[in-house]
């Protein structure tokens, strides 16, 4: 024998009175429920992507890294305008490591406004540059570079609809 109880209640004080059916809170609260285990889900898959590309940052003390400012164009003007900034200042030395994912650096004087501790995801690591003896180097005075072709290998000839040679 089935039993069906109906609820009596007011909706939202618009003075509306409707019976509800428990059939229909017990359904409303299993789509509820269903609804949550997949925005977990969701997410739980959305992490597992994300923790596949992320890299482990390791830096020591005594390392040269660089330094991202990019983040700082309304507090820090540092180089040009807009596009023009850099994305990475220094080499900085890493005078102490606090935690895993922050690090004290030994800043220049022009940046003695900022503060010294940044977390790893701010910092780069300077990779090896390759240095050119400047004896190599050969510089005129005009700060111009001239290109010279050395051979034609391809050419082709374009002829437009309205050309008549």
């Amino acid at each position: 024998m089935d039993v069906s109880v109906s609820f009596r209640c007011d909706w939202a004080g618009t003075g509306l009175k409707r019976f509800i059916d428990p059939g229909l809170v017990r359904e409303t609260t299993d789509m509820i429920v269903q609804i949550r285990d997949r925005i977990e889900s969701a997410r739980d898959r959305q992490k597992s992507y994300a923790d596949k590309r992320q890299k482990p940052l390791e830096f020591e003390v005594d390392n040269m890294v660089l330094l991202k400012v990019s983040p700082w164009k309304g507090v820090v003007r540092i180089g040009k305008c807009g596009k023009l900034d850099p994305r990475y200042i220094g080499p900085f030395e890493i005078l102490e490591r606090i935690e895993t994912v922050a690090h004290k650096l030994k800043l220049s004087e022009e940046l003695s406004s900022v503060h010294d501790t940044f977390h790893v995801s701010n910092l780069k690591k300077l990779q090896e540059t390759v240095v050119i003896p400047a004896g190599k180097i050969h510089v005129n005075g005009k700060p111009q570079f001239t290109e010279k072709p050395v051979e034609v290998t391809d050419w082709k000839v374009h002829k437009n609809r309205k050309s008549h040679t």
